[in-house]
């Protein structure tokens, strides 16, 4: 039986709470710009070899694609975050725009927008080049005032940590939007997880939590590991994705665990943005967290099979 199924809903059903369950997503956002071409030899300058660039393409990056696949399932997006007053910041918000999410965009005219170009030859990347800067003070005290001022006409917050310095002012975020009862969704970085304490739900992926808590041999041991981090972060929820193991939510309640739903994994990149996306907008909503973790397990099913960073459409979802 579906998940739908199991809930007593249709499509058309959640497709109705979807249109009016309203998301704000904040932290770093890049611009993700491919130049596609092929390669046929090897540059007589150094051994490496010579792409000829065919076409090229543009994609929002980090937590701006969190919010295009929250748009793409139906969902009302706002993106809150730093850019620099520069053309690629132009061209992330018209992106936006494009993918119908309302942008809160504070502009830094002291910094570049970050920008990951990659060269893909063949279906494979030939070399990434990563183009960025960590935003400054005033800006960053300016988007918390505009943080505060929208959390309210949201249902749930999203914050979206790519290390990019996009939410120095994590603890103060968490503490407002639970301050106005709103339930705040995490995507990790680094090793230092007591500035996300308090927090709702965090989802680090299979490595970033084996980074935080250590290795495990057995699954109660993972549970053990688990456990202890949400208790020690007073945290409502963890949820570990696992790669080609699926992914495991720890509540109070227990573990539950769902094997993945990927049939041919062609690209994982972009794939927690897919999950704590989806898992966000089920919430606002008004599922409950298991049964939006088994939506956003499927979604993520569907973006692996993709090149790049993509998102899930509602049809592709309700079609798996």
């Amino acid at each position: 039986m579906g998940v739908l199924q199991t809930l007593g809903l249709t499509p058309a059903a959640l497709a109705e709470s979807l249109a009016g369950a309203r998301v704000l997503v904040v932290g770093d956002v890049m611009l993700d710009r491919y130049w596609f071409g092929d390669v046929s030899r090897i540059s007589p300058e150094a051994p490496v070899p010579v792409a000829r660039i065919g076409r090229s393409e543009e994609r929002a990056g980090g937590a701006a694609n969190v919010a295009r696949n929250i748009a793409s399932l139906g969902g009302k997006a706002t993106l809150l975050s730093v850019v620099g007053d520069d053309e690629a910041g132009r061209a992330l918000e018209n992106l936006m725009q494009l993918d119908g999410v309302r942008t809160e965009f504070r502009r830094d005219a002291s910094i570049s927008t970050t920008i990951k170009l990659r060269v893909v030859a063949r279906q494979q990347q030939l070399i990434r080049l990563d183009f960025e800067d960590a935003p400054s003070h005033e800006v960053l005290a300016d988007s918390l005032d505009a943080f505060e001022a929208c959390v309210d006409d949201h249902d749930v917050v999203i914050l979206s940590d790519y290390g990019k310095g996009g939410l120095a002012h994590v603890e103060r975020m968490i503490e407002m939007a639970r301050r106005h009862g709103k339930a705040v969704l995490i995507d990790p970085k680094g090793d230092d997880y007591a500035k996300y304490a308090g927090a709702t739900l965090l989802t680090p992926n299979r490595s970033e939590f084996r980074e935080v808590a250590g290795s495990w041999r057995t699954e109660e041991e993972l549970v053990r590991k688990a456990e202890s981090l949400r208790d020690e972060l007073a945290l409502d929820a963890l949820l570990v994705t696992r790669s080609e193991e699926g992914m495991t939510l720890f509540t109070g309640e227990g573990a539950l665990h769902q094997p993945t739903f990927a049939r041919e994994v062609y690209d994982v990149s972009g794939a927690g943005d897919t999950v704590i996306g989806t898992l966000g907008l089920m919430m606002a909503a008004g599922l409950p967290m298991a049964a939006a973790m088994s939506l956003a397990n499927a979604a993520a099913g569907v973006v692996v099979a993709k090149l790049g960073t993509a998102v899930c459409s509602q049809q592709e979802l309700f079609a798996a």
